[in-house]
């Protein structure tokens, strides 16, 4: 057959009569897609096929083909509207546009609705008629501002009004639970080993991946999507792999990613997720909706949250109960305790009754806001909804109790407990009262509760023995914790490392380095090897009490005990060195930690730098910024400026400006504050010129000027009296970055180097605001001319004050008068005092 280049017209013609070109296209063609088109292969059974030179013909007809069988075959399916589905999908969901660049070369892109030749579903695709439009009023409402914006209405409640009591409902929920083997399955492993190389990916290993995934079950690519640490990362996987040809997910995949999405805030990723399915036909169960409200809930996003049940209502999707728990689950979290209960009395009305998972939402809720009562009274009024309490109900205020160390209230609520509900206190109550009350500081009600426990035959672990142990150290009562020890020695429950680490560092906090020494001794006794945090608490300690160099001596000799230093373990030698005034030695742990793989933060290195500069050993500064710098450390701006402030303050401004240029080639680029550290050591060199021309740099870079540049301007040129240049300068710094007090200051500054002649120039400019610093500053001014024995010009500036209605501060101006009767100018000291009376400032008895 020969087909043109334009012939696909004709090929829509014939789908259409697709009885009458039954055996028209008897071949087979493989394509391998690369992203500028398709390159065609021959099979060697095939005759001269001039589909070679036309693949774009072939690809229409397949597309046409899969679509009509699927309207033949699955009839209702889609409406004639959602005829373009496949082609819109790819573009709404192209990663391109949701910034996930890694994957986003990877696979078919422009044609991958070509999915459809094949099917990997399982046949677990249920199709269901959604309205689309909701999505899209949806989206449209993403770039509100959703935190804070919550209405006291209830207009987000409006599904709950098409609920039907008659529908049947189901709680099954399409979640898909693995096991262990599943994840060490080795198409798993090989798929998580082939994502991990993302960043150098092939041709040959993006082969390899797709051809992999084409043999993964559902159940693999969920595992695949759970192994990854970073939920990002499995999305981009997700993302790539429903653009591969010949593989469609199947439904349970879409609803393991939302779980996933649910437990971060990429409440983006999980509406288009919810989209997508939409989309593609997978039913999109209430349970798909509560990930996606739990996720714009963590990212603090409540307003959207609640659209999410109007979304709800216009796709078609029947409430349950589980949604409304989620949707007053996130009112709650969002401390909107009030619309939850207003939620929980609707949903009741419209016949969704409470289970206790809702009545435990309330409680949390109430104890949140520290209204215990209602709580208690909520668990009273349970057993009259024929809803009993559980444990959760009793341990979260029990939880509230705890912390605020009412332990009589605990002990009732727990008889309460059990005569009301019937619900006896097991294991799990005691180590959860334990725990809290640990956790709380609360250390001696806990070792109550753990002596009832053992009295009414239950058996503490170790875990709970160690948090009372924590929590006798960080209270500082070790002699407490010891016992613990020994008593959990004769009880045969051996303390683990965990336990004997927190002894050590409770040691260490109060000073007895020795004692925390024996400990570690005591644990190799007791075969208990200690590990990197155990010996990280010790050198902490030791470099606490100042014996930093033995310290970096037992870190040096860690090989010797079979430990390995960590990050935390460095940077605590570092900094104590460093406390010490041993920089140089501090220095050198820096770069041994930098060899070991660990890379100090920026602080870390701020800290350092700034300690060699402040001994004035700027070259060694240098030296070790360019080190880390070299090394791949976190270097930023702050550190460059420290140092440039160092040389700033040592006078050696070459060697400052020369590092302001080595920021841009090391591709860090100097803010407002760097640039400030620099003209101010220009201006105080007398090199106003190069401060001028600096500032205008910083100007023209778009920086904005902080109110310690202005102060630093000011100062310099005010203290060169070059006042005519310094307001040129601000003029063209306001625009940027306004200061209301900006001529208040030059005043001041006039005024404290005594050039009183430019600062009543600029008088008028401070007194067109009337402010009460622009008093500050009048008042300032006339004490000035006081001293200077110019009590008619301090008399002026009063005068001035009073016609912008500004009152003179009243002792100064009793003391112009004075001065002014002195030098025989009665009449404008009489007028003075008479403005103060007319203003009600001073009785005439006064005057």
């Amino acid at each position: 057959m020969h087909a043109g280049y334009f012939s696909y017209h004709r090929i829509h013609r014939i789908v259409a009569r697709r009885s009458e070109c039954v055996g028209l296209f008897q071949f087979r063609t493989c394509f391998y897609c690369t992203k500028v088109g398709f390159v065609a292969k021959r099979l060697p059974c095939e005759p001269t096929s001039r589909f070679y030179g036309y693949p774009f013909v072939y690809i229409r007809f397949i597309a046409c083909l899969s679509y009509s069988s699927e309207r033949n075959f699955s009839p209702g399916s889609r409406s004639s509207s959602d005829s373009s589905v496949h082609i819109v999908e790819r573009d709404d969901f192209d990663e391109g546009k949701v910034d996930y660049g890694e994957f986003g070369e990877m696979g078919v892109k422009v044609f991958g609705e070509l999915s459809s030749f094949g099917d990997n579903t399982g046949g677990c695709q249920e199709t269901q008629s959604l309205n689309f439009g909701g999505f899209d009023e949806f989206e449209e409402e993403e770039g509100e501002n959703c935190c804070g914006s919550d209405s006291d209405d209830d207009n987000d409640f409006a599904a709950l009004n098409s609920y039907n009591v008659q529908c049947v409902r189901t709680d099954d929920v399409w979640k898909i639970e693995l096991e262990e083997n599943e994840f060490r399955h080795p198409l798993v492993r090989e798929i998580c080993r082939l994502i991990q190389l993302r960043s150098s990916w092939n041709p040959k290993l993006e082969s390899d991946m797709r051809h992999l995934l084409r043999s993964l079950k559902p159940r693999h690519v969920c595992a695949v999507l759970l192994s990854q640490d970073d939920e990002r990362v499995a999305l981009q996987f997700f993302y790539w792999a429903d653009r591969q040809w010949r593989y469609r997910h199947n439904a349970i995949v879409y609803y393991a990613m939302l779980e996933i999405l649910s437990k971060t805030k990429l409440c983006q990723g999980a509406r288009r997720v919810l989209r997508l399915m939409a989309r593609r036909g997978i039913q999109c169960r209430p349970e798909a909706f509560g990930y996606l409200m739990v996720s714009y809930s963590r990212a603090g996003n409540l307003r959207n949250a609640l659209k999410v049940l109007t979304l709800i209502q216009k796709a078609g999707v029947e409430l349950n109960l589980a949604l409304c728990n989620t949707a007053i689950h996130v009112l709650v979290m969002a401390n909107r305790l009030e619309k939850a209960l207003r939620f929980f009395e609707r949903m009741q009305i419209v016949g969704i009754f409470p289970n206790v998972v809702t009545y435990n939402c309330l409680i949390k809720g109430y104890c949140n806001l520290n209204q215990v009562e209602n709580a208690l009274q909520l668990i009273a009024d349970m057993s009259s909804k024929n809803c009993s309490p559980d444990k959760v109900s009793y341990y979260t205020i029990m939880s509230f109790f705890c912390k605020e160390k009412q332990v009589k209230e605990v002990r009732d609520l727990m008889e309460k407990m059990v005569k009301e509900s019937n619900l006896f206190p097991d294991m799990v109550t005691y180590n959860t009262l334990i725990h809290m009350l640990s956790k709380n500081g609360h250390a001696d009600e806990a070792l109550e509760f753990l002596r009832e426990a053992e009295a009414r035959g239950f058996q503490i672990d170790k875990v709970g023995h160690s948090a009372i142990v924590h929590s006798y150290c960080k209270q500082g009562k070790i002699d407490e914790a010891k016992s613990i020890v020994n008593e959990m020695l004769s009880k045969g429950c051996n303390p683990d490392v965990v336990t004997y680490t927190a002894v050590v560092d409770g040691f260490c906090r109060v000073g007895k380095v020795d004692q925390a020494k024996k400990m570690l001794q005591h644990m190799y006794k007791h075969d208990c090897k200690p590990n990197t945090v155990s010996y990280t608490a010790l050198l902490t300690g030791l470099c606490r009490s100042g014996n930093s160099l033995q310290a970096r001596e037992m870190m040096n000799g860690s090989e010797e005990e079979f430990w390995t230093p960590n990050a935390i373990t460095y940077s605590a030698v570092m900094h104590g060195l460093r406390k010490e005034g041993k920089l140089s030695e501090a220095c050198d742990v820096a770069k041994k930690m930098i060899s070991k793989g660990f890379f100090p933060n920026p602080v870390e290195i701020n800290l350092i730098i700034e300690s060699l500069c402040r001994e004035g050993k700027m070259d060694e500064a240098k030296r070790f910024l360019e080190e880390c710098l070299n090394k791949g450390c976190a270097v930023n701006v702050v550190n460059f400026t420290t140092l440039i402030h160092g040389y700033c303050r040592k006078g050696d401004l070459e060697a400052a400006l020369s590092l302001l240029d080595d920021m841009y080639l090391s591709n860090k680029h100097p803010d407002a504050v760097t640039y400030t550290a620099i003209i101010d050591a220009l201006g105080k060199n007398g090199r106003i010129e190069e401060a001028t021309d600096l500032t205008m740099k910083m100007l023209k870079k778009g920086l904005l000027p902080t109110p310690v540049t202005y102060r630093t301007v000011i100062h310099r040129y005010c203290q060169m009296g070059r006042v005519e240049d310094l307001l040129k300068l601000l003029e063209k710094m306001l625009p940027r970055q306004k200061c209301k007090t900006v001529y208040n200051q030059v005043i001041e500054k006039l005024c404290s180097f005594g050039n009183l002649e430019e600062a009543d120039k600029l008088l008028s400019r401070v007194l067109k605001t009337a402010s009460r610093n622009d008093a500050n500053t009048c008042n300032m001014l006339m004490e000035r001319y006081l001293s200077k024995e110019m009590p008619l010009s301090a008399y002026k500036v009063a005068c001035r004050m009073f016609n912008r209605n500004l009152i003179p501060d009243l002792k100064l101006s009793e003391k112009v008068s004075k001065r002014l009767m002195l030098e025989g100018k009665s009449a404008e000291a009489d007028n003075l005092m008479l403005r103060f009376v007319e203003r009600g400032h001073l009785s005439p008895q006064g005057e």
